[in-house]
C-alpha cells in the first residue's frame, strides 16, 4: 500500500493553487474531517471557532497545546492536506511565532494561516510583516513545500478600508505568504482588486452562504473559498433545534404523568 507523506500532501496542496478553483471546507473534529473526505473534497482546513465549540469553549479560548492536539487529530483522521487555522501563532513576538509554527509543522499540516490580530488589537504593519517572515523561515526549516497563508483580520477594526486591507495583503505576499486571505472583503470589485494586487499569488475568500456567489468569486480569479466556522455553526444549530424538540417531548411526557 502506498503511503502518502506529509511532504506529498504539501506538494499536492501547493499544486492545487496553481490554477483553477477549489473549495476548502473547514472541519471542526475528526468526524467532520472524515465526512468531508468521503464527500469528495480535495483538501480541508481547520477552524478555530469550530474547534473551540467542539471543546465546549468559545472562539479564541483554546490554547496552543489544545490547537496542536486538534491539528494532529485532523491530520490523522484524513489523507487529505490540512490547512491549519493557527490564529495569531499564539504569540506576539516574531521569534515566538517562529517557535510555535515549528511545532505546528510537526503535526503534519500542509499549510499554516497566521493572522495580524493579537486578540485585542491589530499589529502594526511592520510587525505583522516581521511575524510572517519569521513564520516563513520556520516553515522552510522543516519543509519548504508547506504553504504560509497571510491573513488580515479586517473585520476586527471598524472602518478599516478595503484599500488598507489590500495594501497589507501585498505586504504579506512580499513577506513570504503563499496565499492571501482577507475574510470579509466580499464586494466583487474589492475582491477583483485584491486578486490583481497580489497576483500571481492566490487569494482565499470566506463564504458563509452556499450559493452562486461562490461561482462569482471563482470567476473573479479567487483560487479557493473556505467556509470558516459556518459548517460547524449549521451543525450545532441543527443539534440545538433537535435538543429543544427533545425538551418539549420531555415536558409533555411529564405533564401526561402528573
Amino acid at each position: 500500500m502506498t503511503t502518502t507523506t506529509a511532504t506529498d500532501k504539501r506538494i499536492t496542496f501547493r499544486q492545487m493553487h496553481d490554477s483553477g478553483f477549489f473549495l476548502l471546507p473547514n472541519a471542526s473534529d475528526a468526524g467532520s474531517a472524515v465526512r468531508l473526505t468521503k464527500a469528495g473534497f480535495r483538501a480541508i482546513a481547520s477552524t478555530s471557532a469550530g474547534a473551540a465549540w467542539a471543546a465546549g469553549k468559545e472562539d479564541g479560548e483554546l490554547g496552543l497545546g489544545d490547537v496542536l492536539y486538534h491539528l494532529r487529530m485532523l491530520v490523522s483522521a484524513t489523507p487529505l492536506p490540512v490547512n491549519a487555522d493557527f490564529e495569531n501563532g499564539f504569540a506576539d513576538r516574531p521569534e515566538d511565532v517562529a517557535h510555535n509554527v515549528s511545532l505546528a509543522m510537526e503535526t503534519g499540516v500542509a499549510a499554516i494561516s497566521i493572522e495580524d490580530w493579537s486578540g485585542s488589537l491589530m499589529y502594526e504593519t511592520g510587525l505583522a510583516v516581521e511575524r510572517l517572515q519569521a513564520a516563513r523561515t520556520a516553515i522552510d526549516a522543516v519543509d519548504p513545500a508547506a504553504m504560509l497563508i497571510g491573513r488580515n483580520e479586517n473585520f476586527r477594526v471598524p472602518g478599516m478600508s478595503a484599500a488598507e486591507s489590500i495594501a497589507r495583503a501585498v505586504a504579506y505576499a512580499g513577506a513570504g505568504a503563499d496565499c492571501l486571505f482577507v475574510p470579509f472583503i466580499r464586494d466583487e470589485g474589492a475582491v477583483a482588486e485584491l486578486v490583481a494586487a497580489v497576483a500571481p499569488k492566490p487569494v482565499n475568500v470566506v463564504v458563509h452562504e452556499y450559493d452562486d456567489r461562490i461561482g462569482a468569486f471563482a470567476a473573479l480569479g479567487v483560487r479557493r473559498c473556505s467556509v470558516g466556522g459556518s459548517l460547524a455553526r449549521r451543525a450545532w444549530a441543527a443539534f440545538d433545534e433537535a435538543a429543544m424538540v427533545l425538551r418539549r417531548c420531555e415536558s409533555e411526557a411529564v405533564t401526561h404523568t402528573a
